[in-house]
């Protein structure tokens, strides 16, 4: 066993995962997993730069998560990797991000591609779900994994290794602050002319997709992250947020479909009212679940596995493997 330590700084979130991993047996025991939504892309699609109070939110999540890698005594940074996703590929200032990481946790973030996060994406989503070609799984292979962020999508098709990967940059932040906000403020309910020009954007996204990924070769529809998760735990009816009942719930092209429209058509308060939730996610939460249901549309998806295994957990595999 491997105790390993993997952050995930992405547009909208940051993210930590520690855990005892065992590559010999495939198994990830997990010891903290924690998140915190910081909006490190907070106007980074119309400014080009990474706001300085965004800035300063990420370092306080860092702060805190080096203190937990500390007390759990991982061998950092050695055992750590720092993964930053969308908003840092986009930035002018992304060095004033570096810098502060390496002040911080002592690792430098990995600005990776959107080919790589695709990877570590499909890694976190699939390895649970026994690729071995047994007949044992009940989830059909070639798999799509859609990690639906804050400021990208990524898209994976493959069967125990990825075939094909492709991001773009449709998330859900993106989106939002492209389309829905006004005078500084997001439109609650947005218009027909705003939701028809997020579906626009989207459905050109798809198509650059379908250019190099075989989107309908998939048998199993995989979405992964906080849109996906929360549109999950509405669909399922719970009243607190429960990892253990979201993840590989199977949930319905129909139940996606109505959950879209009510979000659509919905004012702040009333998704804030909502008890699974998160207030990071009030805002641009609308704008995420029609990127999945765009994607379920065009592929022709019944339902979607969700899963609670992600980015997250494929950055962990990766140093865990490093190790060995």
């Amino acid at each position: 066993m491997t105790r390993v330590a993997a952050i995930d700084c992405g547009t909208n979130s940051i993210r930590l995962l520690v855990a005892d991993a065992d590559p010999a047996t495939g198994s990830l025991t997990e010891l903290d997993r924690r998140m915190k939504i910081v909006r490190l892309g907070q106007d980074v699609d119309r400014t080009g730069r990474l706001a300085p109070e965004a800035l300063e939110r990420t370092f306080a999540a860092c702060r805190e998560y080096a203190e937990v890698i500390r007390e759990l005594g991982v061998e950092a940074p050695a055992r750590l990797r720092f993964v930053a996703t969308s908003a840092s590929r986009d930035a002018e200032n992304r060095e004033d991000f570096v810098r502060g990481v390496v002040g911080i946790l002592g690792v430098e973030p990995e600005v990776i591609t959107g080919d790589q996060e695709a990877e570590f994406s499909f890694t976190g989503a699939t390895k649970e779900l026994g690729g071995a070609g047994d007949g044992a799984s009940p989830f059909e292979e070639p798999y799509l994994v859609v990690d639906i962020g804050g400021g990208s999508t990524e898209f994976v098709v493959g069967d125990g290794t990825v075939r094909a990967a492709r991001s773009v940059d449709i998330g859900c932040v993106r989106m939002t602050e492209r389309h829905l906000v006004r005078d500084g403020e997001v439109v609650d309910p947005p218009t027909l002319g705003q939701v028809t020009a997020i579906k626009a954007d989207i459905a050109a996204a798809l198509d650059l997709v379908e250019e190099t990924v075989p989107l309908h070769e998939a048998r199993t529809l995989v979405g992964l992250a906080g849109s996906v998760t929360t549109v999950a735990a509405v669909a399922l009816g719970l009243t607190s947020y429960d990892p253990a009942a979201i993840h590989h719930a199977r949930i319905p092209v129909e139940k996606v479909r109505e959950i879209t429209g009510d979000l659509l058509t919905s004012t702040h308060e009333q998704r804030a009212a909502s008890p699974v939730m998160h207030p990071g996610r009030v805002d641009v939460i609308a704008a995420g679940a029609l990127v999945l249901l765009s994607i379920m549309e065009r592929t022709g998806a019944r339902d979607v596995v969700v899963s609670e295994h992600d980015i997250l957990d494929g950055i962990a595999w990766s140093v865990a493997a490093d190790a060995h």
